[in-house]
C-alpha cells in the first residue's frame, strides 16, 4: 500500500542548507516533483530576503552548477536550480530510489520534507541509503494512504486546503468577486501575501493532480 513518510533533518545537512549562513530569516520551499534519474528538484521558491541577496547565496552553494531566477510574486521568489551531477545528498538519494517528493521546507533551524513510496519498503530502502551516505534524517511520521488521500487532498497541505476553503466560501472566486485578499489574510490571522501563495500553490497542485489522473 502507497506509504508516506515524513522527515526532519538539520537545517545545514539538507541541500541548500549553507545559505542559511547569508540569509539567517530565509525560507526555502522545493516544488513537488517526481524524481527521474536525471532529473533532481530543479525549482524551489524562497521568501524572506531580497533577489540579489538570495542569488549571490544559492550561486556560492557547492553542489550547483547553475541557477536562474525565473520569477517573483510579492516577496516570494522562483529559482531554477542545475545540480552538480556527481554531488551526494538527500535530493539525490530521492532521485535513486525514485519516492517521489510531496513537499520539504527549510529554515536555519531544519529541514522538514515528506516523500511517498509504492510501499513501506520503499521508505526503508530511502532510509537505508540514507545511513549509508551518514545523512542524520529524523523519521517523524509515518502512514498508509487512504483512497480519499490518494487524489487532490494528498496534493495540498493542510494550511492551503484551508485557505481554498475560505476563499470559495467567501465568494474569491465569484465574478465580481465578494471578498479581497486582504480580508481572506484578515479571517485566517496571516498577511495578504501569504494567502495569495496558499491559494497558487494549492491550485496548481489540484491541478496537476486532476490533469495527471485524466491522463491516465
Amino acid at each position: 500500500m502507497a506509504t508516506e513518510a515524513t522527515f526532519r533533518v538539520p537545517g545545514d545537512e539538507f541541500p541548500l542548507g549553507t545559505v542559511f549562513e547569508e540569509l539567517p530569516n530565509a525560507t526555502v520551499e522545493l516544488e513537488r516533483i517526481v524524481p527521474g534519474a536525471d532529473v533532481v528538484i530543479p525549482y524551489f521558491w524562497v521568501r524572506g530576503s531580497h533577489s540579489d541577496d538570495i542569488v549571490t547565496a544559492f550561486s556560492n552553494h557547492p553542489g550547483i552548477r547553475d541557477m536562474k531566477l525565473i520569477d517573483s510574486v510579492e516577496d516570494e521568489y522562483l529559482l531554477r536550480v542545475e545540480w552538480v551531477s556527481d554531488y551526494e545528498d538527500i535530493l539525490s538519494t530521492i532521485a535513486r530510489t525514485e519516492v517521489p517528493l510531496i513537499e520539504a521546507k527549510g529554515t536555519a533551524e531544519q529541514w522538514t520534507f515528506e516523500i511517498r513510496g509504492d510501499d513501506r519498503s520503499d521508505i526503508a530502502e530511502f532510509q537505508h541509503r540514507c545511513r549509508q551516505q551518514n545523512i542524520p534524517i529524523e523519521l517523524t511520521a509515518l502512514h498508509a494512504l487512504t483512497p480519499l488521500e490518494t487524489g487532490a487532498e494528498a496534493a495540498i497541505t493542510d494550511s492551503q486546503q484551508e485557505a481554498l476553503t475560505l476563499a470559495y466560501e467567501r465568494g474569491y472566486f465569484d465574478t465580481p468577486r465578494e471578498i479581497t485578499m486582504t480580508e481572506l489574510g484578515e479571517e485566517l490571522g496571516i498577511s495578504q501575501q501569504a494567502v495569495a501563495s496558499r491559494i497558487r500553490r494549492g491550485t496548481r497542485r489540484i491541478l496537476g493532480s486532476t490533469l495527471t489522473s485524466l491522463d491516465a
